[in-house]
């Protein structure tokens, strides 16, 4: 009965032992916060958008009005003046101007094939550069070249209402290049060719100009070629 009874109570003390302590009496373990999700999630550099892939080149090729842009220069065709050519296709696109030598086997544009244009701004501020183009136009299927030397594509410049009709610069009177300038211009395209004018005043034959620079006023421009229609435009230097 001794026996029995040890046993009996060395079990029951153990188990009353454990179910003697109160419920989650013991200590817990602290938990660290985590972030808290009320605040926003940052992703990027503080500024927006990283906009240095923006800050490339600022102009592309061809952006100058009239296409002048994408010509090579060819010399000066008269005396204050540069110039450079371009060629548009028909699509309104188009690739340099190609100068071609004036014995190249392209045969040269016949006027009744070509459709010659002249183009100038209205007006021109006081520092501004007047620039002329001369736009032909091949309405035929075969390439041909044209020339536009300052002898044979003359352009002048008069100021209206002044004293006489004699023109004030032409591209003839002392071209750095007197010779011909061969264009190429594809079936159906139409090339381009700038002139432009650093105001400065011309006489025929080389002779002295007179001093100074055209001055503010109204001007008429003039083109003419070998049989092509005269043509004209008119622009103003404007005072500032």
């Amino acid at each position: 009965m001794l026996i029995a009874w040890a046993v009996t109570s060395g079990g029951g003390g153990g188990g009353g032992k454990d179910d003697a302590k109160p419920g989650g009496s013991d200590p817990v373990e602290s938990i660290t916060p985590g972030p808290g999700s009320s605040g926003p999630a940052i992703s990027q550099q503080p500024g927006g958008r990283d906009e240095s892939g923006d800050e490339g080149g600022t102009g592309g090729p061809g952006e100058s009005p009239g296409g002048s842009s994408d010509g090579a220069s060819t010399g000066g065709t008269g005396a204050g003046a540069g110039d450079t050519s371009g060629a548009a296709g028909s699509g309104g696109g188009g690739s340099a101007g190609q100068r071609v030598p004036a014995g190249s086997p392209l045969p040269e544009c016949k006027p009744s094939a070509v459709q010659l244009r002249l183009r100038t701004k209205v007006s021109y501020g006081p520092d501004d550069r007047p620039k002329f183009e001369l736009i032909a136009k091949n309405t035929s299927s075969t390439a041909c070249k044209a020339d536009f030397g300052p002898k044979s594509a003359v352009l002048t410049v008069t100021e209206a209402g002044g004293e006489d009709d004699d023109p004030i610069w032409s591209s003839k009177d002392c071209p750095a290049a007197g010779g011909p300038l061969f264009l190429k211009v594809p079936a159906g395209a139409t090339v381009i060719h700038t002139v432009d004018w650093n105001r400065t005043l011309s006489t025929p034959g080389c002779a002295t100009p007179p001093a100074g620079k055209a001055g503010p006023g109204t001007y008429l421009l003039e083109a003419k070629a070998p049989g092509e229609p005269v043509q004209r435009a008119s622009f103003v230097l404007a005072k500032d």
